[in-house]
This record gives structure tokens, sequence and C-alpha cells, in this order.
């Protein structure tokens, strides 16, 4: 790339970042006019030039901004005025969609995945990584989707009647027999967050984690928001640094085994997918309404668009 690309592309960030200070919201018009340029060419320029639309761009670079606030105390009412959202919830759905888990958690980085490596840089400043490398479409999507759509089951259980969550349903039935019975909606939804959470302490060199049983049902979301960001974390480390072939030396199984990463990721999206299923079989059986769970609805209402009927 010739100076004067560079010095392009350098002026396009800075059209696309200008007011963040202030929290101003700008739409792609506003951004294209400041950079005399129209809509759709402001927008392929930053996306050839950066491998990101400016849009986006903006949203992730000011989520960032806001994580790194939080953490070091700014409410989560701040932040979303901050970042220039009209409303908190707002905030909070987009938050939780980017970090894996809602602002009230501590955001274990405030960077989130680039391809292009730029990030806030605090206190209000841009970071480039030139070595950083994002997971790809696919892999992320499948990651992002377990995660939202085990929240959003824990979200649709939290006000049904006790004996809804925990009656049988199936009775001696497991999923895997080393995770005990999985005869409930409650049980089958424990035995998902669980998993990730014996995996997650496996691959961060941790001690077994105690089997508390699953609690009341906002404990649970806590449990599960709490390892989402972790297993984010695992699985975005493995693709950075290309170590699918890494092999895991599990020493809390008795006696210790050895696991390909790549494996231990398939294993635990496989038996997810599979559990949360199971669970809306469970919820229809008690008579309950349920979504499908179906991904293209999931990646469809993600990005905004409208499912075609």
């Amino acid at each position: 790339m010739s100076n004067d690309e560079r010095d392009r592309l350098r002026e396009l960030l800075d059209v696309v970042l200008e007011g963040a200070d202030d929290g101003e919201p700008r739409t792609l018009a506003q951004m294209a006019g400041d950079a005399y340029t129209s809509p759709y060419h402001f927008n392929r320029l930053l996306s050839r030039g950066a491998g990101e639309p400016p849009v986006a761009m903006r949203r992730r670079v000011m989520l960032e901004r806001s994580a790194w606030q939080l953490k070091h105390g700014r409410t989560v009412t701040d932040a979303a005025w901050a970042a220039g959202y009209e409303s908190v919830e707002g905030f909070s759905r987009a938050y939780a969609k980017a970090f894996g888990h809602p602002p009230s958690t501590a955001a274990a980085s405030h960077w989130l995945p680039a391809p292009n490596g730029i990030h806030f840089h605090p206190p209000e400043s841009l970071w480039v990584d030139s070595q950083e490398q994002v997971l790809s479409p696919l892999t992320e999507q499948l990651v992002m989707h377990d995660i939202d759509d085990t929240r959003a089951l824990l979200d649709q259980v939290k006000d049904l009647p006790e004996e809804i969550l925990t009656g049988v349903r199936l009775p001696g039935h497991e999923v895997l027999t080393w995770d005990g019975p999985e005869e409930s909606i409650i049980q089958v939804l424990e035995a998902t967050v669980w998993s990730k959470e014996c995996w997650v302490a496996s691959i961060e060199g941790l001690s077994m984690p105690v089997r508390r049983g699953p609690g009341p049902i906002a404990e649970l979301a806590e449990r599960h928001d709490a390892v989402a960001e972790r297993w984010l974390t695992v699985v975005r480390d493995i693709e950075r640094r290309g170590g699918w072939e890494d092999r895991l030396v599990d020493a809390l199984c008795e006696p210790p085994e050895s696991f390909q990463m790549g494996s231990v990721v398939a294993h635990v999206l496989t038996y997810a997918a599979h559990r949360r299923l199971l669970a809306r079989a469970m919820f229809r059986m008690a008579g309950v309404e349920v979504d499908h769970g179906d991904p293209i609805e999931w990646l469809r209402a993600r990005r905004g668009e409208v499912s075609s009927a």
C-alpha cells in the first residue's frame, strides 16, 4: 500500500470515529458526507482498506470503549449514553451479543475480534494489532449461536413453574453417562452449562469445579454468563494461535487423557446443540411453546434482517 493510500485510509478512520468522545451517533451518510464521498463509495473504500464496514467498525470500537469504561467503574447507563445508544436495553443487547455476557459482568479483555487489528486503546486512542487473527465466520457463528441460544432458553424458563422445570420428562435418560441423568428441563440446561465449566477449567489448568446441581434458575443463568465469556475467549485464542491441532492433557480425568483441541470444541458444540434441542422437546412435552433454535433465524435476527416467510 502506498503512502497516499495509507494517508487516505487514516483519514477515513478519523471520519468513522469522529464524535466518539461525546457518544454522538453517526450514520453512514454522515460519515460519507464528511469524507466527501457517497455512502456507497465510502462503505466500499473502508471495507476494502480495513476489511470491515464503517458502521460495524464504529459500533465495535465504541463497545470496546464501553467494556473498558465499565471495568473502571462507569455505570451501565453512562456507558450506554457514551456509546451513542438511545436506551440501556439496546446497549445491553448489543454488548451481550458482542462479548457473550451482559454489561453487568466485567469483560476479561475489552478487545473484540477485528479483521484489521484496529481496537480502542484507553483513554481515547486506537491501537492496531498487526498480528491479530480472528475466528473464521463459521466458527464464530457456531460458538456465538450456542451461547446466545442457551441464554435465550434460560431466559424463557425463568418464569416457568417449578413443576415444569423439574418434572421428569424422560425417565432414566442420560446424554453422556458421566454427566448423570438428564430427565428434566432444568437438568438438561444445567448439564449444558456444566460441560463448558469442566472443559474451560481443564483448558485453563484449573481444578475441577464443584458441581452444585441446577439450583435457582437465576443462579444457573449467572453461571452460564460467567463461563460463556471464558469459553469464547478460549476458542478465539485457539484460532489466534492456529492451535486446533494442539493437544490438551486433561489431568482432571482419571487416568489423565489427551484430547486434540479441535475435537474438544466440536464435542462441546455437538452436545450443546443436542441438549438445546432436547430441552425444546421437553418444553413441548410440558405444553410450553418454544422456537426451533434455528441458527438461520438467529443470524437474521442478530443482523436485523427480515426473515423471508
